[in-house]
């Protein structure tokens, strides 16, 4: 960054042009007397260089509308690139729906992050949350539970409410094209062939019907890991394709996520259909259908110019073997080894290990921190992650590191201010960590603490504060899980 030297009253002048020589989003900021130019590798740099020039107009430029004088400003020239092309967050709506307004909200808190890629989480045990017009049972009968669990373990507790809601094609239209205006790519996860009850109640022929009683399965009320998963039949593939020919007209991106993890085999082992499947294509056993699923939809995607990408899981069954296509990707969730092994077999990798991202996971030992789930994981330890583990460093499968994302899973954050509490200020250290090639944990607690908290304000964010918990954040009495 260059310091030109003087500031002055900011008179809104922006002039904005693109120069593709700077490189894709990347951007050169410069602000003078006569108001700022915007220069940007292409229409996404310029984005990305207004929020530069929002951040040094100050908090109130955050606020929906204008408020008091005009700010001053420091005159300076930057020029800025990002590290990584994939800088993501996942908001997981299966768990605890959000409503269309609530996805807008955090496209924009995405944006002013310079953050590039939301992946949402529709599909799961506990809800499926898009509207497929030719299965409307999927939103009729698997976009609603009866009750939810409150927090984790045993016994459990209820909310005896019920519990639910969609968005139409035309509401995840919008979104798409309001995260598009902001250059954020929206990718939509269909969680197969497990954390698929939902579906399974309002279809009960997905099932494995010949060793369970599917009719009498309903939308999943608790948390966790699930033997109810699909059966590998024909008629499922279709059901599937049909479901994805849909997806694939509303999100136009190139990458779907397939999910493909935490699969319990326990049905397919006593299953006589499935046993009877497994001879019939070849494959050695329970692992192998899993793995021949995955490369079917791998495949299947392919052949529309899709990429697949789904959690590590999907390298099982000897997939990372030369089963899956060159552009299948693999979200790497269960630490970076994964990733690491993805990566040297030639497959793009997403970093996002629970150990540092998850942001569900607890902030502090704190006795207020709302319901405690998993390891306790800082605002320091966000920001220490490296999406490039040391093994890959100065190799060229380095380069296979497509990026990193924050993963916000919902079991326990039931409202949007839970969501918000959770979050952040985690993910502002999340975006710096993905952007920035070099990074100071000290000059960016001291940023945050003298500007950014301000922003945040002026934004509306519940974020936990630097001091801990505020009294209304805790839920005493509602029982986590901790490790």
């Amino acid at each position: 960054m260059e310091y030109r030297g003087g500031s002055g009253a900011f008179g809104g002048d922006v002039r904005g042009r693109v120069d593709p020589a700077l490189g894709s989003e990347a951007y050169r900021l410069t602000v003078g007397a006569d108001g700022a130019e915007i220069v940007g590798g292409d229409e996404a740099g310029v984005f990305w260089g207004r929020q530069t020039l929002r951040q040094l107009l100050g908090p109130d430029s955050f606020r929906p509308a204008t408020i008091g004088e005009p700010p001053v400003v420091p005159y300076v020239t930057i020029e800025d690139r990002p590290r990584f092309g994939w800088r993501g967050f996942m908001l997981d709506v299966a768990r605890h729906f959000m409503p269309k307004d609530g996805v807008l909200r955090y496209v924009d808190l995405l944006a002013a992050h310079k953050l590039n890629v939301l992946h949402l989480h529709l599909t799961d045990d506990q809800g499926w949350r898009v509207e497929i017009e030719r299965y409307p049972r999927l939103t009729e009968v698997g976009a609603w539970r009866r009750r939810s669990q409150r927090g984790w373990g045993q016994p459990p507790q209820w909310d005896e409410r019920p519990h639910g809601g969609f968005y139409t094609q035309d509401d995840l239209r919008e979104i798409v094209a309001y995260a598009a205006e902001r250059h954020i790519t929206v990718v939509p996860e269909i969680d197969i062939p497990g954390h698929s009850q939902a579906a399974i109640a309002a279809y009960p022929e997905l099932g494995n019907g010949d060793v369970v009683d599917v009719e009498a399965l309903e939308v999943k009320t608790d948390w966790g890991v699930n033997p109810n998963v699909l059966n590998a039949s024909e008629s499922t593939l279709r059901f599937y394709e049909g479901v994805l020919e849909e997806v694939l007209d509303i999100f136009p991106g190139t990458f779907v996520h397939m999910g493909g993890d935490e699969c319990l085999k326990d049905q397919w082992q006593r299953s006589p259909a499935a046993q009877a499947r497994i001879r019939e294509l070849g494959v050695a056993d329970e692992e192998g259908l899993q793995s021949w699923i995955i490369r079917h939809f791998d495949r299947w995607l392919a052949e529309r110019g899709r990429r697949l990408i789904g959690w590590d899981e999907i390298m099982e069954g000897g997939l990372l073997e030369g089963g899956l296509s060159e552009g299948a990707t693999i979200a790497s969730w269960r630490g970076c080894d994964p990733g690491i092994a993805a990566a040297e077999a030639g497959h793009d990798v997403v970093m996002c290990p629970s150990e540092a991202v998850y942001l569900d996971y607890r902030q502090s030992e704190d006795d207020g921190e709302p319901v405690p789930v998993g390891k306790v994981n800082t605002l320091e330890d966000v920001y220490r992650f490296d999406p490039v583990p040391p093994r890959l460093v100065g190799t060229s499968h380095a380069e296979r590191v497509l990026g990193a994302q924050a993963n916000m899973w919902t079991e326990v954050a039931e409202t949007p201010q839970r969501v918000d509490y959770q979050t952040f200020p985690r993910l502002v250290a999340f975006a710096e960590t993905v952007w920035s090639e070099r990074r100071d944990f000290e000059s960016f607690r001291r940023r945050l603490n003298a500007a950014h908290y301000a922003r945040l304000d002026a934004l509306g964010v519940d974020y936990r504060p630097p001091s801990g918990p505020r009294p209304w954040h805790s839920r005493p009495g509602i029982l986590g899980y901790s490790r």
